[in-house]
């Protein structure tokens, strides 16, 4: 039977023909088809006393500055969209609700209908503007689950296209974003739909 390549050219076994074998250090382990990439410096973003308090954090900040000061695409009345600072990908958008919750369990009905509402029309002005191939959509939930800012619940929106990815990222630690902020912020805002 063909076994799955590794990352690194080798053919590894079919899943259910892989044992438990002691790898160089001695360690125990099962093997699969993934290989692993060590990245202890995000460890900032979810290690103590990194978390904003709702006194500090940006997402309290933000609605209270201009919306091109605080890179905000959209307003609404429970919630509102901002890129992302630091993005994954050109584009990137952040849907928040205004009041300072962590979890989405915590947010009312109001607040899940319009993060809902936002994302879907993120999605159609990422996809008119940026003529993107697919997106990225979710939450990190908790510290523990790999939230940036775990105080403050937020959704991230993130457009992909087919050939998006590259190394650059992981060999210069450099990621290429072919847009500025300011100029996205304001292509968003302007193709966004007015009430």
């Amino acid at each position: 039977m063909v076994g799955v390549a590794g990352g690194d050219g080798t053919d590894l076994p079919p899943a259910h023909e892989r044992t438990e074998s002691l790898d160089e250090s001695g360690a125990v382990g099962v093997a699969d088809d993934l290989r692993r990439l060590w990245v202890p410096h995000r460890m900032v973003y979810v290690s103590d006393h990194h978390q904003p308090t709702q006194h500090d954090c940006p997402f309290c900040a933000a609605p209270e500055r201009s919306d091109a000061d605080a890179l905000i695409v959209a307003r609404g009345e429970h919630a509102y969209v901002l890129l992302n600072l630091f993005p994954y990908n050109s584009g990137h958008l952040l849907v928040c609700p205004y009041r300072h919750i962590s979890s989405y369990d915590e947010a009312s009905a109001a607040e899940t209908a319009e993060i809902a509402a936002l994302t879907q029309t993120a999605m159609r002005v990422a996809r008119a503007t940026l003529s993107c191939d697919g997106f990225n959509i979710g939450m990190n939930q908790g510290e523990i689950a790999g939230a940036g800012i775990a105080a403050h619940l937020h959704q991230h929106v993130v457009p992909r296209w087919a050939s998006d990815a590259n190394f650059f990222p992981i060999i210069a630690k450099t990621k290429a974003m072919p847009q500025l902020l300011g100029e996205v912020r304001e292509l968003f805002a302007d193709a966004w739909p007015r009430p």
